[in-house]
């Protein structure tokens, strides 16, 4: 009886260390980065695509794509 208490014994604290030895990072290594929040979507006067606002082209007629697009100026239609 008193060999299973000690097998016991010693399988939860093997189990607590490996517990905790996976909560750390690994050294060297950085943590994966944050995700970054939601941002608005805008669609190209031009040509339809949908972009982020922080990669859009935006002026007083609206957004656009890129330099050409905005160039351009809005589709008709």
């Amino acid at each position: 009886m008193k060999y299973l208490v000690v097998v016991l014994v010693v399988a939860v604290v093997a189990w607590l260390l490996l517990r905790s030895r996976k909560a750390e990072p690994p050294k060297g290594q950085r943590p994966p980065p944050e995700k970054p929040g939601l941002q608005e979507m805008l669609q190209c006067r031009h040509c339809g695509v949908h972009l982020p606002r922080a990669e859009a082209l935006v002026d007083e007629r609206g957004a656009f794509c890129s330099e050409a697009h905005r160039l351009a100026g809005p589709r008709e239609g």
